[in-house]
């Protein structure tokens, strides 16, 4: 099976190729969970159960001989009832030279949020399409959303050409489709093979049906593709998300290594105000280490103690993030609500929260030429061209060079929820018209009327109540660190404040 083994609980193979990630994505019924089942099914030590389970489905459906490998994967209730793939779901194969970890994401645009969440984590990707209706606008979409999130390389499996007869001419028009539509996206490789997922056409064996194909099988293709660039080559980053005492000596700043490694010894820095220590230990669960690469949750404990939180980035001193002011970035809209201009919104880094002072949509990606034209407003699904300006600075990068914090989610700032995830293109630090911007969070009426306030009425100690919640709210954000202002000038933070009668 062109080197497909039997996963195991055993570690990753020690072959040259070592782990890579591979989204998978296409549209509805194009054949991506099947295409995934076959995998499994060739290539797990399934459990009888489990085998059973889909031969026994395929006898109820009056053909014993066509077995749905997509019962393996679709776990959810909701999955099964509707035949489609609605969660993220992580699936590992073991081949001779590599550990291939499959991310499962789903096709509708419905779930446009959860594709773009695994793209995020992938080396690669596999686009699937049905033979017989070639691109659609959904893989359009797909790929603009790879692009935007740095999937590299992009593999095209033209799924169900046993339904056209295997006809060359047919793969090789898609696969000239495929390579214009791909053209102005960047990706460092796109490349097409004509699979039948169902019957195992070239997915883990070359397939007879097809001998003027002379390329590889996406196993051996899937094998070959290298991952990004090692994390150990990148700068130094982790983003604090505790600070942990013991009530006597023992202070470390608590977090996970984004990118990069660090040692017992080396300098690092708190990005946003510059100052330096040394490493003094390296602490874990298992006990102290001397070197902490990407993806190590550490405490680190430093010579000198410096003044930070949770949300501080600790970096390599003379490879800073951006003190970031101002950012150029491109966004997933995933809310139901489209984009306003007036909503105030909060951006969510690794494990920063920081008010937004101005956000401004300046284009949308075109889905039908993948490329970009003037918009100001952008709703469900749609990938867009964003400004935006920060009530205070966070420590960013460019998501070409460091993608763990070159990544954020743009949040509501009453409700919490998520309104659209982006990439930072290029952050500075704003200058004067950052200065210039109005307070960062406007607090208003409506906003506390439909939420804390909803409870009041008309009656003038309800509207002194309103009032007193607007100044505690008020109080609340200025101790969190948010600039905040109010509509009504009678509420506002400081000694000048006067008080208000009891009552």
């Amino acid at each position: 099976m062109s080197g497909l083994a039997r996963i195991q609980r055993r570690p990753a193979p020690a072959g040259a190729g070592g782990i890579v990630h591979i989204l998978t994505c296409g549209s509805v019924d194009d054949g991506k969970s099947t295409l995934i089942g076959r995998l499994l099914w060739d290539a797990l030590e399934l459990p009888d159960d489990e085998r059973e389970r889909v031969r026994a489905a395929a006898r109820a459906a009056g053909a014993p001989g066509r077995l749905d490998y997509s019962l393996l994967l679709d776990g959810l209730v909701a999955e099964r009832e509707q035949g489609i793939t609605i969660d993220i779901a992580w699936r590992y194969l073991d081949t001779d030279k590599r550990r291939v970890v499959l991310i499962d994401s789903p096709g509708h645009d419905q779930y446009t949020r959860n594709m773009a969440s695994g793209a995020s984590h992938a080396d690669a990707a596999i686009v699937l399409i049905d033979a017989r209706h070639g691109i659609k606008r959904q893989t359009r979409r797909h790929a603009a959303i790879l692009q935007l999130m740095g999937v590299p390389r992009v593999v095209l499996a033209v799924n169900k050409m046993d339904l056209v007869d295997w006809s060359e001419a047919r793969f090789r028009e898609i696969e000239r489709d495929f390579a214009a539509a791909m053209a102005g996206l960047g990706f460092v490789e796109a490349r097409a093979i004509p699979v039948s997922a169902r019957n195992g056409d070239n997915v883990a064996v070359p397939s007879g049906n097809a001998p003027w194909y002379d390329g590889p099988t996406l196993v051996a293709h899937l094998e070959s593709v290298p991952s990004r660039q090692s994390p150990d080559a990148k700068a130094f980053r982790m983003p604090v998300q505790t600070v942990l005492r013991d009530g006597q000596d023992f202070r470390g700043l608590a977090g996970t290594v984004s990118s990069g490694k660090v040692r017992v010894g080396d300098e690092v820095a708190d990005a946003l105000t510059g100052r330096t220590a040394r490493i003094a230990r390296i602490a874990t669960m298992d006990g102290d280490l001397e070197e902490a690469a990407k993806g190590k949750a550490v405490a680190l404990v430093l010579d000198t103690d410096l003044d930070v939180a949770r949300g501080a980035v600790l970096a390599a001193p003379d490879a800073l993030p951006v003190k970031a002011r101002s950012i150029e970035g491109r966004i997933v809209w995933v809310a139901e609500q489209p984009f306003g201009a007036a909503r105030s919104l909060l951006l969510k880094t690794t494990a920063d929260l920081v008010p937004v002072a101005s956000a401004t949509i300046t284009g949308h990606i075109e889905l039908e030429t993948l490329s970009l034209k003037p918009a100001s407003q952008c709703a469900a699904n749609d990938i867009a061209a964003i400004s935006i300006t920060l009530g205070r600075p966070a420590a960013l990068d460019p998501f070409s060079e460091l993608e763990e914090t070159g990544t954020f989610l743009l949040a509501d700032a009453l409700t919490g929820a998520t309104l659209a995830a982006g990439i930072v293109v290029t952050a500075s630090e704003g200058g004067e018209a950052w200065a210039a911007q109005p307070a960062a969070f406007q607090l208003t009426r409506d906003m506390l009327a439909a939420g804390l306030c909803a409870d009041l009425g008309g009656a003038e100690a309800d509207a002194r109540e309103f009032q007193r919640r607007a100044r505690e709210v008020l109080r609340l954000l200025s101790a969190a660190g948010v600039a905040a202002a109010y509509e009504d000038p009678v509420v506002a933070l400081g000694a000048s404040l006067p008080e208000l009668p009891e009552g």
